[in-house]
């Protein structure tokens, strides 16, 4: 059995991996659901919220468990588990990318957003004046982000992500090498329906490092809520 530790996305928090946690245990695995610094649990003031703090956090975590783990990430968390990758390979079997960002050394989230044609998300994003941190609409969350979720979880899940996300893990660049980041196996989700993070982006990403196992799923950029034992199946 495998001990898996999943790691949420901007605006997000451990209650994401929800049903899909419930799935995996029910095989016999291990879960450990992070909370980053600023998201439920773990709240934080904003100016504390940093890539930084999320790899900190991450690794703290994976040191405090014995033998390897599955190191999941989601959408942003994808930047975070690269860096704690790149600190702590050792003690890694896998990492597996679910729609997640899958970058390049010296690339940031926001550069690949921007670079994204067919990434709806970031300009319907309203930032605050001083550009620290960012929240989205209700109509902007449904139409880009939950398009294929169930009327019901969007229902519950729409207060949830209804408050400001800090924009510094966004601009943090990665500082990734072939020998430590570089030599931990990788696995990639990619999500075809998926309007925030393109399917083209997640190609062009797929091409940065050597990912042994790609996996595709009919979903947008929420598996974990719209198709979360599908998901599930796959990394187990």
């Amino acid at each position: 059995m495998k001990h898996y530790v999943l790691v949420h996305g901007a605006w997000e928090g451990a209650w994401s991996w929800g049903k899909m946690q419930e799935y995996l245990e029910k095989q016999g695995h291990k879960v450990t659901s992070v909370a980053l610094p600023g998201s439920t649990g773990n709240e934080q003031p904003i100016a504390n919220v940093t890539l930084e703090n999320y790899v900190q956090t991450v690794v703290e975590i994976i040191n405090s468990v014995d033998g390897k783990v599955v190191l999941v990430g989601h959408s942003l968390g994808g930047a975070a588990i690269s860096q704690t990758a790149e600190r702590i390979p050792e003690k890694l079997e896998r990492l597996v990318y679910v729609a997640a960002f899958l970058l390049k050394s010296g690339d940031s989230v926001i550069e690949a957003m921007q670079r994204d044609q067919g990434g709806e998300f970031l300009p319907e994003l309203i930032f605050s004046g001083d550009q620290s941190y960012a929240t989205a609409s209700e109509q902007t969350w449904r139409s880009k982000a939950f398009h294929d979720v169930d009327e019901q979880n969007v229902l519950e899940v729409l207060p949830l992500v209804d408050h400001p996300q800090a924009t510094e893990p966004f601009m943090a660049k990665l500082d990734l090498s072939e020998a430590n980041f570089g030599s931990v196996p990788k696995t990639f989700v990619r999500t075809s329906l998926d309007k925030m993070v393109s399917p083209k982006l997640q190609d062009e990403m797929l091409e940065s490092w050597n990912t042994d196992q790609v996996h595709i799923l009919q979903a947008g950029h929420f598996p974990t809520l719209s198709t979360p034992e599908a998901l599930a199946k796959l990394l187990a």
